[in-house]
């Protein structure tokens, strides 16, 4: 039986919590995400897919009974609202933000600006893809906490 001298345990133990921490860093790296939804909605965990695959990181999803106080508690327009919420690198990404938006949004970090949305549920928008049919066109919205907004992509046209 081979016995550890100070050198290896202290070499062991070092590789040991580096081993522990490397999921931590790579959750570090991305955005912190958080969505919420109606319990039963199935193109919510639609959307959730395809920012999982956008980010490599997992989107944790969480039923909420009262979405509109939720929405009403993150600063949502009542005109902007759609199926689910999301909280994403600080921003409430709420309905079917392309998540090439959210990156965009992400990188740019544009001033005064709270979140962004997809009003509604557009046909062809990330997570309401149905089978080949057209794209509907719509518009993804960035909005401000004191109701200014703009458009910040369009889409399908």
């Amino acid at each position: 039986m081979r016995t550890i001298d100070r050198r290896d345990a202290i070499a062991l133990i070092g590789w040991g919590a580096g081993a522990l921490l490397l999921p931590f860093r790579a959750v570090a790296a991305g955005p912190a995400m958080r969505m919420w939804r109606d319990p039963g909605c199935g193109c919510c965990l639609a959307w959730a897919k395809q920012v999982e695959a956008a980010f490599g990181a997992t989107l944790p999803v969480g039923d909420a009974s009262d979405m509109p106080a939720l929405k009403a508690k993150l600063g949502v327009p009542g005109d902007l609202r759609s199926c689910h919420t999301a909280l994403i690198g600080g921003f409430v990404i709420e309905g079917h933000v392309p998540p090439a938006d959210v990156r965009r949004l992400l990188a740019a970090r544009p001033a005064g600006v709270k979140g962004l949305a997809v009003p509604g549920m557009p046909m062809g928008s990330p997570g309401m893809e149905m089978g080949g049919a057209p794209v509907q066109p719509f518009q993804t919205l960035a909005f401000r906490a004191d109701g200014g907004r703009f458009v910040f992509a369009g889409h399908g046209r």
